[in-house]
């Protein structure tokens, strides 16, 4: 072989190499502090684990992930990144599940949800990126919100964290934004503080699968992919991100009163006593099993419905306005993200 053919095939041979490259797509929030690093950091990752350069898009106000994630899985990426707080990671979980796809998370906002339930660095944008590019792939449950408007129009909505009807969807909307980008999710025990007195109970129909119809005049009414809100707060015990159930959780105190209860379940009883059979034993003898301030459901599917005034609709942290009517069902396994071993 010539000198000028052995040329042709070492630069042939270069650029299948380099098109044989794993690529990564991310999908950034503009508005988030921190792209810069972000770009440096990515960078950084795609030499130690042999990607090629990224394919980089930008969320919209009209479009904050789903497009994009679509359009960077019919570009043939073979990893998505979501980086931005817990509205943006799951508009791009919505563009991504069923597509096997992989989906690495970088947290850039406050709550971060989705992110602390799997153990993925919150405060430490390198490592999370690290993790996006190395971590094992692990499947997840996929919350689904088909909701019905005051109008009649319907909408169909992904949830990855919870959605939440009443009490706390107010709480988000009263949520100050200048305090939250300050001080993080403990704006929200502020809004929660707010909200309280002028909670009006409502009532409603809920039914788990094909189970017994309940009417409850309730505070709020909660359905759930994950179980731990920030603080360590264990608000529903036994809910796993990949168990494919969905989870109930339905607040509904009478007074004052009931409202110490509530606080006693999900800060005492949940996050201390059932953790030892002697604690366990102390909730029975207490009584904290048979009372109905907080009461729980699982299941497939559950259908809501609200009777009189419409109430107000919360996802993943976000206000999504009113409706009148939701059922909600889980997508088990739908979704792959990168998570640690």
């Amino acid at each position: 072989m010539g000198d000028q053919e052995r040329e042709v095939t070492d630069a042939t041979t270069a650029e299948a190499a380099v098109t044989d490259q794993p690529r990564a797509a991310i999908i950034a929030n503009p508005s988030k502090e921190g792209i810069d690093e972000l770009r440096a950091a990515v960078s950084q990752a795609e030499e130690r684990q042999h990607y090629g350069p990224s394919l980089w898009l930008e969320t919209t106000v009209d479009d904050p992930g789903t497009g994009q994630a679509r359009e960077a899985v019919e570009a043939g990426v073979d990893l998505v990144v979501a980086a931005g707080g817990d509205g943006t990671i799951r508009s791009v979980a919505a563009g991504l599940k069923g597509t096997g796809v992989p989906m690495g998370l970088v947290p850039l906002g406050t709550g971060n949800l989705f992110a602390r339930n799997l153990d993925i660095p919150v405060n430490d944008q390198d490592d999370a990126i690290t993790l996006a590019f190395a971590g094992v792939d692990r499947e997840v449950d996929v919350l689904v919100a088909d909701i019905r408007r005051p109008d009649g129009s319907q909408e169909s909505h992904t949830s990855l964290v919870m959605a939440g009807i009443g009490i706390d969807a107010t709480m988000i909307a009263n949520t100050n934004p200048d305090l939250k980008k300050r001080v993080g999710w403990l704006a929200y025990v502020d809004a929660g503080i707010r909200s309280l007195p002028a909670s009006i109970p409502f009532r409603a129909t809920w039914r788990v699968d094909s189970g017994r119809l309940h009417r409850p005049k309730a505070s709020s009414l909660l359905v759930a992919n994950l179980g731990y809100l920030p603080g360590n707060i264990e608000l529903i015990p036994d809910a796993e991100l990949d168990d494919g159930q969905l989870d109930v959780i339905v607040l509904q105190p009478r007074n004052a009163l009931g409202w110490l209860f509530v606080w006693r379940k999900i800060m005492v009883d949940n996050r201390v006593l059932r953790k030892s059979a002697m604690g366990r034993q102390i909730i029975d003898l207490t009584g904290g099993n048979r009372r109905r301030e907080v009461v729980y459901g699982r299941g497939r599917h559950v259908a809501i419905r609200i009777e009189g005034e419409p109430q107000e609709l919360e996802i993943d942290g976000d206000e999504f306005g009113s409706l009148v009517a939701a059922d909600f069902h889980i997508e088990p396994h739908a979704l792959i993200v990168r998570a640690p071993l």
